[in-house]
């Protein structure tokens, strides 16, 4: 981890409205962003296209979370053929190594039986949960994997889904934007929010089954 950032500042950044991305994954160094508009998904009301509504019912992969934080990083840093670069480098990962291990940053996992096959990370702070990235080695892993994010952040009591930007991957669950000061706005009135990401007493299987049944979007 740098120096001259800690966990500290890295939580204040982000309750501020920052987040922080290098301009590839071997840059030594990374930027903080403030972007005009933000791109926010729906917690209760996500959009799930049929096709993929029937894949997770059908319940393809073993869903974990935070069993393998680092390899779900280390997976969204990987670069691909449809991914020639990324901005996850060793500075950001370390911090979110660190922020995960302080109970910050969380993990949602894709396995088929002992491998990884996808998943996702994210930041959460009060009542936001900031999506940074995801991965996917198998069909539609980091899809599900989303799906069962939204319904973890639902039951627990989130009211933001951060993604930071939009992008067209991201459309088909119908993504939207709202301005920096809205964004502001709606992120201080959850900040000091005390949700529940781990819900101990719920499997998995009952938390997606009672999402998809009371989602706001059928």
């Amino acid at each position: 981890m740098s120096e001259e950032i800690t966990i500290a500042d890295v939580l204040n950044g982000y309750a501020c409205g920052l987040f922080p991305m290098a301009d590839s994954r071997t840059s030594p160094e990374f930027h903080w962003y403030d972007p005009p508009m933000r791109g926010q998904l729906s917690i209760p009301a996500l959009h799930i296209p049929k096709k993929l509504l029937k894949t997770v019912r059908q319940a393809p992969y073993d869903i974990r979370i935070n069993t393998a934080f680092a390899d779900v990083i280390d997976g969204c840093a990987e670069t691909a053929a449809d991914r020639p670069e990324t901005w996850i480098n060793q500075g950001i990962r370390d911090l979110f190594v660190a922020l995960h291990r302080a109970g910050f940053a969380h993990s949602v996992e894709a396995w088929d039986g002992d491998k990884l096959v996808g998943g996702l990370y994210g930041l959460a702070i009060g009542g936001a949960f900031m999506g940074e990235s995801m991965f996917s080695r198998a069909d539609d892993a980091s899809k599900v994997a989303l799906v069962h994010l939204c319904a973890r952040l639902w039951k627990g009591g989130y009211s933001i889904l951060d993604t930071q930007f939009t992008n067209p991957h991201l459309e088909q669950f119908g993504i939207y934007e709202v301005s920096r000061n809205e964004y502001r706005a709606i992120l201080a009135q959850c900040l000091y929010d005390q949700p529940d990401f781990q819900l101990e007493n719920i499997s998995e299987s009952a938390l997606i089954n009672d999402y998809l049944q009371n989602r706001t979007s059928k």
